[in-house]
């Protein structure tokens, strides 16, 4: 059951460079939704590649031109959209479960890849506090803070993207703007401004997890005109990358949220 986050959870509890906003390429083709089927009993899920903060992340919005000029797109995660609609209309925040029964069961070798248990608590620990604050009275869980922490930048406060994109949730200047943050490069205030950005599109996308993630890579706008994910590869690999690190983040908690609106507190000992 989601709920908002209290001041109450102030305990131990700590909770969340791929982002660079790349211009629209040409879409995709449209996609079709399929039921996968969840692992067999006692078969454990498959998202069990991890990544440290330093693999390379980015994807190219765009395959190299065809002999005609026209650019071909490219997504390394096809598979995860023949199950997960990205459309609006097929929005609600019941869609985390199946999404993440999609991600652990990929196409033999194509599997998305997590972080490492040990770099999400070392994030956790050390923006831990700074995450809790920013997300009590808001639909933001804690673990999805985290999530789209090491996902956006490995956990290093400093880093800037190639199109701009500052800090540890990646906020273009315009977007840091937007929500009264006056240093992106300091951790509180990136942290705050990420939050205030998620909540808001929390509150825009009905809590819908594939939307909101899109949103907070493409911009909601973006969401909009397209009826749903737009179909950029950053985007359709995007989505599912912070999916998958939201299941290690998740497993660090307590109790496990089952939404992105839950709270969690962390055992980090």
């Amino acid at each position: 059951m989601s709920f908002r986050l209290c001041p109450g959870i102030l305990a131990i509890v700590l909770t969340c460079v791929t982002s660079a906003r790349a211009e629209a390429p040409t879409p995709f083709p449209d996609f079709s939704a399929k039921r996968v089927k969840p692992p067999k009993p006692g078969q454990g899920p498959k998202i069990d590649v991890q990544i440290s903060p330093e693999d390379p992340q980015y994807v190219s919005p765009v395959s190299p031109s065809t002999a005609d000029g026209d650019a071909v797109p490219l997504s390394r995660y096809d598979w995860f959209w023949e199950s997960t609609s990205p459309l609006i209309a097929d929005s609600g925040p019941g869609r985390l479960a199946p999404a993440l029964v999609s991600l652990g069961n990929p196409p033999q070798g194509k599997g998305v890849a997590a972080p490492r248990l040990q770099d999400m608590h070392n994030i956790a620990r050390a923006y831990g506090v700074d995450i809790l604050r920013a997300t009590v009275g808001t639909q933001v869980s804690p673990a999805l803070v985290l999530a789209v922490i090491a996902v956006e930048s490995g956990g290093d406060s400093d880093a800037v993207s190639g199109a701009g994109a500052q800090g540890l949730m990646q906020l273009m200047p315009i977007t840091a703007e937007r929500f009264g943050v006056d240093d992106a490069m300091v951790a509180q205030d990136n942290i705050k401004g990420g939050v205030a950005f998620l909540d808001l599109l929390m509150e825009n996308f009905e809590r819908d997890p594939i939307l909101v993630l899109a949103g907070y890579n493409a911009g909601e706008n973006s969401v909009r005109s397209h009826n749903g994910v737009p179909p950029f590869a950053e985007t359709r690999d995007y989505v599912p990358k912070v999916l998958a690190a939201f299941t290690v983040a998740r497993g660090i908690c307590k109790t496990p949220p089952e939404l992105i609106s839950d709270g969690c507190v962390f055992a980090l000992n």
